[in-house]
């Protein structure tokens, strides 16, 4: 056990200097546990994409300091369902993975969830916990991850909690079970140590924050933590909804082994102060793998984050989840489905699930939210290295984010803060060469605010055989506009483009067949616009088409912008002209044609 101490402070833990203290060690602590896994890992996910996460808990499992990647749940429960706290002593480590089991804590079977009990004078005060994507955990393909898959058996090796450390002493029988169901088991192990040394660095730096200011007085912070976010958000949800009930319908293209589209749908209500978000009337969960394990928690945080973006002191913590009254979802659904229905794509419901928070906000706001953002893109090529091991590149690709009420969306943006491979790094680790990297042109949705770009990515073939899986969304349904905004732009996959061979894939499919000298050629699709493109000012259109992220065609037809004929500068007496004769919509969504949310929920759910 440990022996620290609970030490009474000398000054209370309201006494903001002491707070600010502790609050800024916390924070400290969980960056050096980000450093540790990013110096330390192995596989290309984590290690250059940053797919990872790390946390301090309170002692029930409350989100206390994490990163900008918070859509979890409570990451504790599922490990007290089989190991009670009566039973943790210093030096454990728990270890899952399974979503269903942990209600949506997890969402996907590659996300490894490590946590670390810390204790003060044997009494438990705090958790560490860290998690990150595994680059192969088994499954019927390489990267575990398939658009084809029908059971979540298929995706992988399923962990339910288990005792990985016990004082200290790693389970080696355990490790070596799972070890044994990967086809990189060398890169497994790498990460896995890495993670786990991560937590082990967070315990040791919430101790030594107990053993300077005591363990009553890191608690009372913790508290405080969270309620200046909670107080944050409640403040957020009084002045800029009001009282009413407001319903949104968004949809997503297939679920890749059928070519159906399914919606999810929310009712959002705020009355008497209470804030709810109703998604029971979803659809029923699909075949293929978009099904979501959706933690009530992950759209408190999704509205959470929307309604103190610009608030830099709002700390991402269970305040978020302590302000928002209630969520709701039916069971057997995408958003509540039952095992074995397979997660591995579950990121197209989970940003539908955004939208969808986005749409309702529009109509309770006035238009002053966000516009949509399409799904990120994700692809993998799977071969044999010329000495017969296996090659497996999984690669994510960046979208344009939606438009603000205040300001463009972001170009080419992968996942909030994860990273792109750097292109060298790729074409040496890979088999692949990249001939081109640029912005997708015309993809940003039009408007006064202008939608992110997606990008363009072409990637030649350098092994003699391979397959691609790839996963685009938002080419049947791209990402609306919000408030005379227009939708953004589809993506595509075209193998060998402008040849003679030139071939498009079906967006979310697995196993295309590509040879030595092939070209893949992937476009993603960007955001939604805000407000008219006919308000948006003549000088930012030009230097969008400067900065070839519009064309010309795209400023006249668009935007109402007239250029020069060298193209270089506006057009100021036609572009005035063509603006005078433009109409404006009073419908607040556009998806290729405006229209007004009641006109997409006719139907109901599926049973």
């Amino acid at each position: 056990m440990s022996k620290l101490g609970a030490q009474t402070p000398t000054v209370k833990a309201s006494d903001r200097i002491v707070f600010e203290l502790i609050k800024g060690g916390l924070t400290a602590a969980r960056r050096e546990m980000e450093a540790v896994i990013t110096r330390t890992s192995m596989s290309p996910f984590i290690r250059e994409k940053k797919d990872f996460f790390t946390a301090i808990l309170n002692r029930d499992g409350e989100l206390v300091v994490s990163t900008s990647l918070t859509l979890a749940g409570n990451l504790l429960d599922s490990v007290l369902k089989v190991y009670p706290i009566d039973t943790m002593i210093d030096g454990d480590v728990y270890w899952y993975n399974d979503p269903y089991f942990t209600n949506g804590a997890v969402s996907h079977l590659p996300d490894m969830v490590f946590i670390t009990p810390v204790f003060s004078d044997e009494r438990l005060v705090a958790f560490v916990e860290c998690w990150g994507h595994l680059w192969d955990i088994g499954g019927a393909v390489p990267g575990s991850i398939s658009p084809t898959a029908t059971s979540v058996f298929q995706e992988g090796i399923m962990i339910p909690p288990v005792r990985i450390i016990r004082n200290g002493i790693r389970n080696e029988e355990v490790f070596r079970i799972f070890i044994q169901n990967t086809r990189f088991p060398d890169l497994l192990e790498g990460d896995l140590n890495s993670i786990m040394a991560a937590c082990d660095l967070g315990k040791h730096r919430v101790e030594a924050i107990i053993k300077r200011h005591g363990s009553t007085a890191l608690e009372q912070a913790f508290e405080e933590i969270i309620q200046q976010t909670q107080f944050a958000i409640e403040s957020e949800i009084s002045n800029r909804i009001p009282e009413g009930e407001w319903f949104f319908r968004d949809r997503i293209d297939s679920d890749a082994v059928t070519d159906d589209s399914y919606f999810i749908d929310l009712a959002m209500t705020h009355k008497s102060g209470h804030l709810s978000l109703d998604f029971s009337q979803t659809e029923k969960q699909a075949t293929g793998p978009i099904n979501f394990v959706m933690h009530d928690s992950v759209p408190k945080f999704m509205l959470g984050l929307f309604l103190t973006q610009l608030d830099p002191n709002v700390g991402m913590n269970a305040g978020f989840q302590r302000a928002i009254s209630n969520v709701k979802t039916r069971p057997g659904s995408l958003l509540s489905p039952t095992s074995p229905a397979p997660l591995g794509l579950r990121s197209h419901s989970m940003f539908r699930v955004n939208s969808c928070l986005f749409g309702a906000l529009a109509q309770a706001t006035g238009g002053k939210s966000s516009a949509a953002s399409p799904v990120y893109v994700l692809y993998y090529l799977r071969g044999k290295s010329s000495i017969g091991g296996e090659e497996l590149c999984i690669e994510g690709l960046s979208v344009g984010y939606g438009a603000r009420s205040f300001a463009d969306g972001l170009d080419a943006v992968y996942y909030v803060a994860q990273e792109n491979y750097p292109i060298e790094f790729a074409e040496m680790e890979f088999g692949v060469e990249i001939e081109s990297f640029s912005f997708h042109k015309d993809s940003g949705g039009p408007g006064q605010f202008r939608g992110g770009c997606g990008i363009v990515r072409d990637v030649r073939v350098l092994l003699d055989e391979m397959t691609l899986g790839i996963r685009i969304d938002n080419c049947k349904y791209p990402a609306f506009g919000v408030n005379g905004g227009l939708s953004g732009g589809e993506g595509k996959v075209i193998i060998n483009p402008d040849t003679s061979k030139s071939d498009e894939l079906k967006p979310l499919s697995d196993g295309n067949k590509l040879k030595y000298g092939d070209l893949v050629r992937i476009i993603t699709p960007g955001g939604g616009g805000w407000g008219s493109p006919f308000d948006r000012k003549a000088s930012d259109v030009l230097n969008d088409v400067l900065d070839g992220k519009v064309s010309p065609k795209s400023a006249i037809e668009d935007y109402g912008v007239v250029l020069t004929k060298d193209q270089r500068q506006v057009n100021v007496l036609e572009t005035a002209k063509k603006r005078k004769a433009a109409s404006k919509s009073k419908k607040m969504f556009h998806r290729r044609d405006f229209y007004d949310a009641t006109e997409d929920r006719e139907d109901t759910y599926k049973t």
